[in-house]
């Protein structure tokens, strides 16, 4: 039995390669999530997708850039499964291969987090920079989260959209700050806030709220990789990246970047990936 999960921060969606039988789980970003919870989530997984005990499991997922947290997911995996056949890689190499196979392109995340590399067919050969939620995250749904955020706050958001933000959320700025500062996972609190701009898509695209963000993700992390590797392609995933995905092509298309696949959840074009995969083996 193979096992594939794509895991980000806000959900985790486990698939058996072989049925495509799916569960969505909570996220598990290594840098928020604990033993205990990942160790509850295993065993969920186990009962829901009748997991056997031969599974070879493959998990992508944010957070396991990290030498440390890859190991340490790895050793959760194990225990959690029973078994030692389980190969922890980043969210970014499943995309790659969910969205590009084993063709070369650019490819880029954006759902509640951001990243993009260089990808060669086989592996990524070249990466952008990720600096997480807090001093990065350019493009994603936790940047807009935050910039509606901060507008509204500052008081910098039209009046009109800020009467509707105030209806959709309406908390007072001591409610705000205490969910922002004390309360656990601010990264998926702040992405839910983009729930706003694709529900009013329209009055993003008139403040050029869309084009801004995905403005900053082309600064931040795009530019450099098309200036180092000469490839204008690029194939994108994530759930916010979908919801935007009008504006997304718009504004790439104006930096002469061809926008191939965009595709919501990378579940699966990994199953595809894995059953070809097994079929070489």
């Amino acid at each position: 039995m193979i096992l594939v999960a794509d895991s980000g921060s806000t959900k985790t969606t486990w698939a058996a390669v072989e049925t495509g039988t799916k569960v969505v789980t909570e996220g598990m970003n290594p840098l928020f999530v604990t033993d205990e919870q990942v160790h509850t989530i295993c065993q969920s997984v186990r009962n829901h997708l009748s997991v056997s005990d031969d599974v070879t499991i493959f998990f992508y997922g944010a957070g396991c850039g990290n030498v440390l947290q890859q190991s340490r997911m790895q050793k959760l995996l194990e225990k959690g499964y029973g078994t030692s056949r389980v190969k922890v890689e980043t969210d970014m190499l499943g995309a790659c291969r969910a969205v590009s196979g084993n063709k070369a392109s650019l490819v880029g995340i954006l759902g509640t987090g951001s990243n993009a590399c260089y990808y060669d067919g086989e592996k990524i050969a070249a990466k952008s920079v990720s600096l997480g939620y807090i001093l990065g995250d350019e493009g994603s749904a936790n940047y807009m989260g935050r910039m509606l955020l901060k507008d509204y706050l500052t008081g910098k958001m039209p009046e009109d959209i800020a009467t509707l933000f105030h209806e959709t959320y309406p908390y007072s700025y001591e409610e705000w700050i205490d969910r922002i500062y004390n309360k656990p996972n601010a990264n998926r609190f702040l992405a839910s806030l983009a729930r706003f701009a694709t529900d009013h898509i329209d009055l993003m695209e008139r403040e050029n709220n869309i084009w801004y963000v995905v403005d900053q993700w082309h600064s931040a992390q795009l530019g450099d990789l098309i200036m180092q590797t000469h490839c204008c392609h690029i194939d994108i995933v994530g759930g916010f990246a979908k919801a935007i995905e009008s504006g997304l092509r718009e504004t790439l298309t104006s930096y002469g970047i061809e926008v191939g696949t965009v595709l919501a959840d990378p579940i699966d074009g990994l199953i595809d990936f894995h059953k070809r995969d097994s079929k070489k083996s």
